[in-house]
């Protein structure tokens, strides 16, 4: 089960409402405590709808805790955030999470230990910081080092440790001194675009041919595919070519229809799978 601390947008396939629809073809139920209700995505225009009250998220995170759910939840993956305030309710959930029993002696044994996996959303290159300075220091003060991995794009990563992160080898260079395990999209190599996964044995590149066009979200399903992978007990090279993979062949279904959004419940299980324009490169 995953918990899912982010947007919901009715009207596009972004954030907790991609990651949700995502994670279902993984067969992981998902608990979504909203930031945000917006109707669209603000790249379309004024979203409408409003940031969730900071009361209205902590009593949501108090309704799942009273029925013993966060002993059941194996991910917790954190988003978008509208206020400090925010943050640091769901800096409180992870520890609550972690805190949590898990089954039974002797069963408590072999309960799985749940992942964290924090995507600072912050901003990005060409537009950048699109969220209060003050959200944008309390992810790195109060997630940042709850994470067992950060996935980013470039452009926070560099904000997050002060090096450049836009080519492969830089995005390693940046990951190793954020002492994080680190997923950093939006990775320039020539004419294409990737994925970097690094730690601080490994490294891998995941790149392809740019799109013509790509909706908003990439991001957040990108996140989500190689949430599931850890949950299965995949290798990173492996669970980094599907996640990218899976994102690549979303973007092209939508140039191919058309979509306006990424149509991540139409792919169905297509969203799974691994791409042949993906191509994998191990970097250290």
């Amino acid at each position: 089960m995953a918990l899912i601390l982010s947007s919901h947008v009715a009207g596009s396939q972004v954030g907790a409402t991609a990651q949700a629809a995502a994670l279902a073809q993984f067969s992981i139920d998902s608990m979504v405590v909203p930031t945000v209700l917006y109707g669209r995505h603000p790249g379309w225009g004024p979203p409408g709808g409003a940031p969730t009250p900071i009361e209205v998220v902590d009593g949501m995170l108090a309704g799942v805790e009273a029925n013993g759910l966060l002993g059941l939840t194996d991910l917790v993956i954190t988003g978008y955030f509208a206020s400090a305030a925010q943050v640091r309710a769901t800096a409180r959930a992870i520890d609550a999470v972690r805190a949590a029993p898990r089954g039974d002696p002797p069963h408590s044994a072999f309960a799985r230990t749940p992942t964290v996996i924090v995507d600072p959303t912050m901003g990005d290159a060409g537009k950048g910081l699109y969220v209060p300075v003050e959200v944008a220091e309390a992810i790195a003060a109060d997630l940042i080092p709850r994470a067992d991995l950060v996935a980013c794009n470039a452009w926070e990563l560099r904000r997050l440790t002060g090096l450049e992160a836009g080519d492969p080898q830089a995005a390693v260079l940046a990951g190793r001194r954020l002492d994080k395990p680190t997923l950093v999209s939006s990775v320039q190599n020539g004419g294409e675009i990737g994925v970097v996964y690094v730690d601080d044995q490994e490294a891998w590149l995941a790149a392809h041919a740019k799109a013509e066009r790509a909706p908003n979200g990439t991001g957040d399903l990108l996140t989500a595919l190689f949430a599931a992978s850890l949950l299965e007990g995949q290798t990173l090279s492996y669970g980094l070519a599907r996640a990218v993979g899976g994102v690549a062949e979303t973007v092209t279904a939508a140039n191919l229809w058309n979509a306006p959004e990424l149509p991540i419940v139409a792919m169905g299980p297509r969203v799974k799978q691994t791409s042949p324009g993906v191509r994998v490169e191990r970097l250290a």
